[in-house]
């Protein structure tokens, strides 16, 4: 990938199965042409921040929208929306939390820290390849963010 393009979606998921799947979602509907993908929390903040191997990134053009997984190696994904939503160079990027985690208190904390939306996994393939397709049409078609 060529990290100083621009990416309208940048996908936070340590799950290749689950990653493949929401890209393929996002194909589908011909969404997919501006991503990028990562693997764990400290790589989605050197993404978000252009620091390590995305260095060279031009952040003046941030995510359209960041889909975020909770449970991530290295930096979990509470603590990348607290530094997303906490500094004024990212706090305007829409973070939709995307994750296997029902339980209402991860649900609240990640409100609390300023998610734009919290979405549970469906376990049904179907379901997620909608949910996900639904999720990219939403904010990259229909969502207007402040310029």
């Amino acid at each position: 990938m060529n990290n100083s393009k621009i990416i309208d979606i940048l996908i936070v998921e340590d799950n290749p199965q689950d990653a493949e799947l929401t890209i393929r979602a996002l194909k589908k509907r011909n969404l997919a042409n501006r991503l990028a993908m990562v693997e764990d929390g400290a790589q989605a903040l050197d993404f978000i921040f252009a620091r390590g191997e995305y260095a060279q990134r031009d952040t003046s053009h941030s995510p359209k929208v960041v889909l975020l997984d909770l449970k991530l190696p290295k930096v979990n994904g509470l603590e990348v929306l607290r530094e997303i939503k906490s500094n004024p160079q990212s706090d305007s990027i829409p973070v939709v939390v995307v994750t296997s985690s029902a339980e209402d208190p991860d649900i609240i904390t990640a409100y609390e820290l300023g998610a734009n939306s919290y979405v549970v996994k469906p376990v049904d393939f179907d379901q997620f390849s909608e949910a996900m397709s639904n999720l990219g049409m939403y904010w990259l078609l229909l969502n207007q963010p402040p310029i």
